[in-house]
């Protein structure tokens, strides 16, 4: 299982909202690149980038800053955040990024991401599978749809989808561990690999995670626990490959 660390972008600084609101925003660091850099030094062999400007707006806005990352690490990373057009994808992939996870965009248009993945591959295109009381919540979570996140996944699967960021929203920054319930019915029902993300805190919740490896749960984002200490990604590295 791989330990995703997050860097959330905004204004070009790294930082970390409660369940996606902007106006909840701790700054942790000016220099997201050189944050990058500190994660590859620790261990990580993935990281997981969002373009929270992109995100709220619908277009890519912090390309230059991802640019940056991708010139001071030698690890692959994932984007996310506002790609609703494919020459955006392209403009992220050419950028440095190995994949991007595309959310909204997937929703309104299922064809788009058809078409992404005759273009790019499956293996550079991921879903951003966003839920709140099991329905798919949309453009920077600050709407929730009437479909239901399981069907959903199902549906992309069935496009050609291979691995999905799977958030909680309600879990999302706050520190309460992830809902492994929900976790575990996306990875036995939806036919995606899975990417667990939203209130992944302690060393517990890892163990629970990996416990459902054989089930589609490759991985893990951990964000706000990282940045306030609650868990090192030492200790997270150790748990999953112990």
């Amino acid at each position: 299982m791989i330990i995703f660390p997050a860097i959330d972008l905004k204004d070009g600084q790294c930082v970390r909202l409660v369940q996606g609101r902007a106006e909840d925003k701790t700054v942790y660091s000016d220099t997201p690149a050189r944050v990058a850099g500190e994660f590859e030094e620790q261990g990580a062999r993935w990281l997981h980038v969002v373009d929270l400007d992109g995100a709220f707006s619908g277009e890519p806005r912090n390309t230059e800053v991802i640019r940056q990352i991708a010139g001071s690490i030698n690890i692959p990373f994932q984007v996310g955040g506002g790609l609703r057009r494919l020459q955006d994808v392209e403009a992220l992939l050419n950028a440095g990024a190995s994949r991007v996870i595309i959310g909204s965009k997937a929703v309104s248009s299922p064809d788009f991401m058809k078409e992404l993945i005759r273009n790019f591959g499956s293996e550079h295109i991921i879903l951003g599978l966003d839920a709140r009381d099991g329905m798919v919540a949309i453009e920077g979570w600050v709407e929730t749809s009437s479909l239901s996140a399981l069907d959903f996944g199902q549906q992309m699967n069935s496009l050609g989808v291979k691995t999905a960021v799977f958030t909680d929203v309600s879990r999302d920054g706050m520190l309460q561990g992830p809902n492994l319930a929900s976790i575990e019915t996306m990875a036995r029902n939806s036919g995606l690999q899975i990417i667990a993300s939203g209130g992944v805190t302690s060393r517990e919740d890892l163990r629970n995670l990996k416990a459902m490896e054989e089930l589609g749960v490759c991985g893990a984002i951990i964000g706000k626990a990282l940045y306030d200490g609650k868990i090192t990604l030492t200790q997270a590295l150790e748990e999953v490959n112990s």
